[in-house]
């Protein structure tokens, strides 16, 4: 009888030991109560609580955990309804506030946020809640986290998942953004036009002003020419005069005879010639011909030596010449 109360006794001790360890998981945080009243926090491995005396409260989740937000209508401050919904990440930092302060962290953040979302995006017109997600989000996160900090939450990230605008909206957004592109074009288009004929003008003027240098160019070099050409022909005056001066008028038939052969000539090679009709007789360019042999033999006599005193004087003897030859004087 002794031993089996000695081992009920020893069962009992047992027991109550391991009631009173309390194995806290990695995470997790347990808040102790003390005859109903909060004293500590459990942390993560081995605890020690006397049974009966001390019990857990609280199991709080340490861990970031998120809440989503259901959707919902709102109304924009231009009376525009839209239809959004969005995510809440945040943290336990205090078990203790967390479990003691607020009945259900879950319910009230999902609360709180939702009501926040309806002032901040109330007060917002519908282009910039669809082109602000970022301030919407940003604004959300700092009403929401100051509210929180009472209760020992941290809210790390708040995000609007969607934003879905009426469907007659959409569509003028729609017809909106077609004809703003549109218009792009069409300014781009023009942009593009005035620029070419910008271009085009200034190429012209340029061509204007190149040709303009090339005639001017072309006169200065006309202009050149026909001045060295007449000096060309007053050289070719002076020398034939002071030719004329020192030969004669030999001289003078031997250009005439000269020009004289380069006009018939032309007559012969003309292609449309059949006739040939000479305006002079043939006796008379034969002796223009012999003209122009008297003067090569003047040319040639002025070079040898002079003779004319060692034989005797013969009589003159007239002989034929040319048409345009000058009489003996």
């Amino acid at each position: 009888m002794g031993i089996t109360v000695a081992l009920l006794a020893l069962g009992l001790v047992l027991l109550y030991l391991f009631l009173s360890i309390k194995i806290v998981r990695q995470g997790f945080q347990y808040t102790i109560e003390h005859f109903g009243r909060f004293t500590t926090v459990a942390r993560p491995g081995f605890n020690f609580y006397p049974a009966f005396f001390y019990r857990v409260g609280r199991r709080v989740n340490m861990m970031e955990q998120v809440i989503d937000i259901p959707g919902q209508e709102i109304i924009t401050r231009d009376n525009a309804m839209v239809s959004t919904d969005g995510v809440v990440f945040f943290q336990v930092l205090d078990a203790a506030k967390a479990a003691y302060e607020v009945s259900d962290v879950f319910v009230a953040l999902q609360q709180l946020t939702t009501t926040n979302l309806r002032t901040v995006m109330g007060s917002m017109d519908l282009d910039e809640t669809l082109s602000k997600r970022d301030e919407i989000n940003a604004r959300l996160l700092n009403v929401v986290d100051q509210a929180t900090t009472p209760w020992g939450v941290k809210i790390t990230r708040v995000e609007i998942k969607d934003i879905r605008p009426p469907a007659d909206i959409v569509n003028a957004m729609g017809r909106q953004m077609k004809a703003e592109r549109e218009k792009r074009a069409n300014i781009l288009e023009a942009e593009g036009s005035r620029a070419s004929e910008i271009l085009r003008a200034e190429g012209q003027k340029q061509a204007r002003i190149l040709e303009a240098e090339g005639r001017k160019e072309s006169a200065f070099r006309d202009a050149e020419a026909r001045e060295r050409a007449a000096a060309a022909e007053a050289s070719a005056t002076t020398a034939v005069s002071e030719a004329i001066e020192k030969g004669g008028v030999q001289a003078i038939n031997y250009f005439i005879a000269q020009k004289y052969v380069e006009a018939i000539g032309k007559f012969a090679t003309s292609p449309n010639a059949k006739t040939i009709l000479f305006p002079v007789e043939a006796t008379q360019l034969m002796g223009t011909l012999g003209g122009i042999g008297e003067l090569a033999k003047e040319a040639i006599g002025s070079q040898a030596k002079p003779q004319a005193a060692a034989k005797p004087a013969q009589p003159a003897i007239e002989e034929r010449r040319g048409p345009f030859e000058l009489p003996p004087q």
